[in-house]
């Protein structure tokens, strides 16, 4: 028989031990069913040890059997299994020495380590644990107070009993239907529950200025998906300035020899517009080190050029970081560099076979051709002969036909015969047919330009 505990960390299953300790069994079952420990807390945690619960005060000093709830005696006595011994995952229910016997109430508590048979013939087993020894590692490594509470509470959200065998009691109430609130008393008693964050109050620019960062987040991840950017996190390069407040009359060399002062320069771009050509005022220089770019930052700002005062800062456009990702992933270029990225030089997903190719142009490719993935030939070499061998018998077969065709139709334009014709065919069959003499061969050509001067000779008697 087992119960279910929806606590705030997880959940635990329990089995029960019905048949050994029936009295016990039955009070934690009878209680379970009540939700009476609803919205209790774990009033006390030694790590290592016991997690205790079940008490509705949460002072580890109240609570009562189903039969002090029913109006009856408000303890009871449990049943003493000599042969049930406390080793971790254990539930047993706290015993008082009220008399000489010991009573319970609804307190009981889980056992965390082995080793602990001191605690035998003290207090009543009446379980174990059978699901849920994750939810136990949590409540054990809780963090408490000195009085062993846990500083974040955890608590029996709900109980579910799965398989009750014992009759309910004369006078026992209906059972309360789910979903059941916490009382006034249970708020009270309440601190921070497991899982829940502590609001601080922030003020509203550090609140605008989450709220961005968390927006420029979920934009970057919106670009990788569309495939905009190699992956969201990417992170402009530090060797790149960019200038705006620029006159239209500045020239890129002109920029790029008054910045060359400070190092070598990669790349010198005013941005122009596409259809007339026209300066949009900034530009983009890229230098070869980042202290030559750091360099430039501090003493270019707020420089006059051809009567302007330009303004310098640091670039953060990835738009030719992703040019050359987008070029490396078409196999047109190469990712060299980090670029403040996690990867350099992009790989072409391989679907097909570089070693094996099919003829024509891709011979000359080298490792840059492919071809379909079929199952490697066991001697490409001879392979390949035969396959041009046979390629070369099919073209001399073709231009064979092709010049027996020919023949025939200048003999039908001579005036020749259907029945004339059809013996030149018969002919003509036979001996493209045998396969003897190649198209090629000086005696056959010979051969069939006699032929064709005999018949010319007797058709034109």
């Amino acid at each position: 028989m087992s119960v279910l505990l929806e606590t705030s960390v997880g959940d635990l299953v329990i089995d029960l031990y019905t048949d050994s300790a029936p009295l016990t069994t039955k009070n934690f079952l009878k209680l379970c069913k009540l939700k009476y420990y609803n919205f209790t807390i774990v009033h006390h945690v030694e790590t290592g040890f016991v997690v205790q619960m079940g008490d509705p005060t949460g002072t580890g000093q109240g609570g009562e059997s189903v039969f002090g709830v029913l109006g009856g005696s408000k303890y009871f006595p449990p049943e003493m299994l000599p042969s049930r011994k406390h080793r971790r995952g254990t539930v047993s229910m706290v015993v008082l020495d009220d008399d000489a016997r010991g009573v319970s109430g609804s307190q009981f508590f889980i056992t965390l380590s082995n080793g602990l048979d001191y605690l035998d013939n003290k207090h009543a087993v009446f379980g174990e644990i059978a699901e849920g020894w994750d939810t136990l590692d949590k409540m054990d490594a809780s963090i408490c107070d000195e009085g062993g509470r846990p500083l974040s509470d955890i608590l029996v959200r709900h109980t579910i009993v799965l398989h009750d065998p014992f009759p309910d009691p004369p006078g026992f109430p209906s059972i309360p239907h789910s979903p059941l609130l916490p009382t006034a008393e249970q708020e009270e008693i309440m601190r921070i529950e497991a899982g829940d964050s502590i609001e601080v109050a922030e003020d509203r620019e550090m609140a605008e200025k989450r709220r961005r960062e968390q927006e420029a987040k979920a934009q970057a991840l919106t670009l990788e998906m569309i495939g905009d950017l190699p992956y969201a996190d990417v992170k402009p390069p530090d060797t790149v300035l960019f200038v705006c407040k620029l006159n239209a009359i500045t020239r890129d060399d002109d920029l790029e020899t008054i910045f060359a002062r400070f190092g070598k320069i990669v790349s010198c771009e005013i941005v122009r517009d596409n259809g007339t050509g026209d300066s949009l005022g900034y530009a983009f220089i890229e230098f070869e080190t980042k202290e030559a770019c750091e360099e430039a930052y501090f003493k270019m700002d707020n420089v006059l050029i051809d009567d302007r005062r330009i303004h310098v800062d640091f670039s953060q456009s990835v738009s030719r970081l992703n040019g050359k990702w987008v070029r490396a992933r078409s196999g047109a270029d190469d990712l060299v560099g980090d670029g403040g990225g996690r990867q350099g030089k992009l790989q072409m997903r391989r679907k097909y076979r570089d070693d094996v190719f099919s003829g024509g142009e891709d011979r000359n490719m080298g490792a840059q051709a492919f071809d379909f993935v079929f199952e490697a030939p066991q001697n490409t070499a001879s392979n390949t002969k035969d396959s041009r061998d046979r390629g070369k018998r099919r073209h001399d077969s073709a231009r064979s036909e092709r010049h027996y065709e020919h023949n025939a139709d200048r003999d039908r334009d001579r005036g020749h015969t259907s029945s004339q014709w059809d013996s030149m065919d018969r002919k003509g069959r036979h001996r493209h047919g045998s396969g003897r003499r190649s198209s090629k061969s000086p005696e056959g050509d010979s051969k069939r330009r006699s032929d064709n001067s005999h018949r010319r000779s007797r058709f034109d008697r």
